[in-house]
C-alpha cells in the first residue's frame, strides 16, 4: 500500500504515524465542527472576557502544526532507516566514512539521515579506539534518545480559572451595601467571572488532553525508530566494526 503526499508516493509502512495522526486530527475536526455548528465556541468567545480561551484555542492550532512537522521528521526517518536495513541486511561486512557520507564495501553510501549520521558516528568511534576495546555503544545510544526525545496548555487553563475566580471575587471586596441592587449587580459579576473560570479550564483540559494524543503518537514514532536504529546497529553494523578490528573473517 502506498500514499501520495506533496507530489511523492510514500510506503504506507513508513509513514504510518502520519496516518495515524492524519486519523486522529479528522476526528478530531470532525467534532470541532459538531461543536462550532451548536453554538458552541461562539459561546465561549462571548463569555470569556479574559480572552484566555481564543488563546488557547489558537496555541493548539500552533502546536498541531507543529507535531505535524516533527511527525513528517521522524516519518521520513524511520523511511531512511528502512532503507538502510535493507541495503545493510544484504551482506555488508565494511564501513568506511567519506566526508559525512557512509560507503559499504560494495561502493554503495547509506542514505542520508538520522540513523546514517549514528552509523558514521560509530565507524568513525570504531577507527579512533583502535583494536584493543571493544566497541560500546552505550553513551552514542543515549546521546540518540535525547534527540529524538519529543510540552502547556492544561496551565493555561489553570490560570484562565485563577483569574476567572478573581474577575468572581472582586465584586465582593467592593462591596458596601447589602442592598438588592447591589447583590444583584455583584451577583451578575460574580456569574461572568465563573463563566471565564469554568471556560477556560475546559479550554486547557480538552486542549492539553488533544495535545498529549498527538504527541504519544510522535513518541511512539520516535520510540520505533530507536528500536530499529539499534536492532540494527548491535546486530549488523558493531559486530562487522568489531570483526574487522580483531582481524575476522
Amino acid at each position: 500500500m502506498t500514499l501520495r503526499l506533496f507530489g511523492g508516493e510514500l510506503a504506507s509502512r513508513d509513514y504510518f504515524p502520519l496516518l495515524r495522526w492524519m486519523i486522529f486530527t479528522g476526528v478530531t475536526l470532525f467534532g470541532f465542527a459538531i461543536l462550532w455548528r451548536y453554538g458552541f465556541f461562539q459561546l465561549m468567545i462571548a463569555q470569556d472576557r479574559s480572552g484566555i480561551s481564543l488563546f488557547i484555542c489558537l496555541l493548539y492550532l500552533a502546536i498541531c502544526g507543529h507535531c505535524l512537522t516533527s511527525i513528517l521528521t521522524v516519518s521520513r526517518e524511520i523511511n531512511t532507516a528502512h532503507r538502510v536495513r535493507d541495503h545493510v541486511m544484504n551482506g555488508v561486512t565494511n564501513y568506511r566514512t567519506e566526508g559525512s557520507r557512509v560507503v559499504t564495501d560494495d561502493g554503495a553510501a547509506l542514505p542520508a539521515g538520522r540513523i546514517t549520521d549514528y552509523i558514521r558516528s560509530l565507524v568513525v568511534k570504531a577507527e579512533k579506539q583502535g583494536r584493543e576495546r571493544r566497541l560500546d555503544q552505550t553513551l552514542l545510544l543515549r546521546g540518540l534518545a535525547d534527540k529524538l526525545r519529543s510540552p502547556m496548555l492544561l496551565k493555561l487553563g489553570l490560570l484562565g480559572t485563577v483569574v476567572g475566580f478573581i474577575l468572581m471575587l472582586f465584586p465582593l471586596a467592593s462591596l458596601e451595601n447589602f442592598d438588592p441592587a447591589s447583590m444583584k449587580s455583584s451577583m451578575k459579576v460574580m456569574s461572568g467571572g465563573m463563566a471565564v473560570a469554568m471556560y477556560t479550564t475546559l479550554a486547557g483540559l480538552v486542549g492539553s488532553i488533544l495535545v498529549k494524543a498527538q504527541y504519544y503518537i510522535l513518541d511512539n514514532a520516535s520510540a520505533y525508530l530507536f528500536d530499529v536504529t539499534t536492532d540494527l546497529t548491535e546486530v549488523f553494523v558493531v559486530s562487522a566494526l568489531e570483526r574487522g578490528a580483531h582481524g575476522g573473517v
